[in-house]
């Protein structure tokens, strides 16, 4: 089974035209569009359900409470939880990994304790453990990343030695890279270090098991999903969150309250202070709906064939003047395309080319992709990065194509 062939029908954002082009979005590993059943699902919680959660015992909210925890049990389901409370809905993956940094690593973590991250991670899964170990004295090792754009697991044990946790990406942002996750788990946990894994990329391409993963903590986030801005997840296995510190205090995340002090609600509870994201957690289910209805082997499929073509058309129709990062091999990759254009006048710069091409209607992004260390290793300051998502295929990569071609004769002059 293949995606459908009209799909970009149920995405009203594509239904647009700029400067006289139908649009043609190539930014999802920045943010997805949302199909309609998403829109339709936020909308009909505000018009119908409205109401706080957890706290009234009438019937709207009843019905709120029951939409939250329904979301939450559809996550839990999606990446093959053991259970449902071990899912913690926060703001985005960047708040997911702040908390575990916080809250773990504050538990858990002392001066001269390492963790490992590596060179091509996220800023959110490198700046919070920068923080720690400002306060806290603990060290950060790095894997470092190949000519490939593979990680180098050569030290991998010397690396691990010692180490607490190994916080990880699943794939990069930038290179597209998948990473060997059960692989490193079981290096890991060898070393009697625990596996955290920023999955934000990963999640909404392919089949996700945190058990055949092998991780303990895993977190991403849902408009990278066909969800909405404003809700992700951590999830992490019970025990570890049952022994975790609150990471906010307020509403919700209590059971008690006195004058000496307080004590906290249950998992997931404990870690979702205040007022939740309830229409959030409502479009976030229905992108599950919407990703599980078209089959998550049929979008990762979809991806690879859409991937190998992207290289092979940008290949051929640009040569050399094309610098693709990243690994060769589209079945080692995700569909991110992360890239260097070089015109008759030499390197064009990636916001340039940003502008240009977004006068063809085509939308990608332009910059450093919050990856500054991983910019550093591939000598770029900034790249330019077209990233594909199920509503895409080869009609926008040829658009994507013609429009370079078209920017190669502007800085020609």
């Amino acid at each position: 089974m293949s995606l459908p062939v009209d799909i970009k029908r149920d995405f009203p954002v594509l239904q647009q035209s700029f400067h006289g082009h139908q649009v043609v979005y190539l930014d999802s590993g920045n943010t997805s569009q949302k199909p309609q059943a998403v829109i339709d699902a936020m909308a009909h919680y505000y018009e119908a359900d409205n109401a706080n959660v957890h706290r009234g015992s009438y019937e709207l909210a009843v019905r709120a409470t029951a939409a939250l925890e329904d979301a939450r049990a559809k996550v839990g389901r999606f990446i093959n939880a053991p259970a449902t409370n071990e899912i913690v809905f926060t703001q985005n993956a960047t708040e997911a990994m702040n908390l575990l940094a916080r809250s773990w690593g504050s538990a858990n973590l002392q001066a001269g304790d390492a963790v490992v991250i590596s060179e091509m991670e996220h800023h959110a899964n490198i700046v919070p453990w920068h923080m720690l170990a400002a306060e806290r004295g603990i060290e950060l090792r790095w894997i470092p990343v190949d000519g490939n754009g593979h990680l180098d697991l050569t030290d991998l044990d010397r690396l691990l030695d010692g180490a607490k946790l190994l916080s990880i990406t699943a794939m990069s942002n930038v290179l597209g890279t998948l990473n060997d996750i059960p692989r490193l788990a079981e290096a890991a946990h060898a070393a009697d270090a625990l596996l955290a894994v920023d999955a934000s990329q990963y999640v909404p391409h392919l089949a996700t098991d945190v058990q055949a993963l092998g991780a303990d903590f895993l977190v991403f986030t849902g408009h990278k999903m066909l969800g909405p801005m404003g809700i992700g997840v951590l999830w992490a296995r019970a025990e570890l969150l049952d022994a975790m510190p609150p990471f906010l205090g307020g509403g919700e995340m209590i059971l008690q309250v006195t004058k000496e002090g307080f004590t906290t609600n249950e998992i997931p509870w404990k870690f979702e202070a205040g007022t939740p994201m309830v229409a959030e957690a409502v479009g976030l289910g229905a992108a599950i709906d919407y990703l599980e209805a078209l089959g998550m082997d049929n979008v990762r499929q979809h991806e690879v064939e859409l991937t190998a073509y992207a290289m092979r058309k940008l290949t051929e129709d640009h040569g050399d003047k094309i610098t693709i990062h990243g690994p060769s091999e589209p079945s080692e990759r995700g569909g991110v395309l992360s890239f260097v254009f070089r015109g008759e006048a030499g390197e064009v710069h990636p916001h340039d080319i940003a502008q240009v091409l977004d006068q063809s209607g085509v939308c990608v992004r332009a910059g450093h992709h919050c990856a500054k260390p991983l910019m550093k290793v591939l000598g770029a300051n900034a790249t330019s990065r077209a990233s594909l998502y199920v509503y895409n295929d080869e009609s926008d990569i040829d658009t994507l194509s013609a429009a370079l071609a078209a920017a190669d004769e502007l800085f020609a002059f």
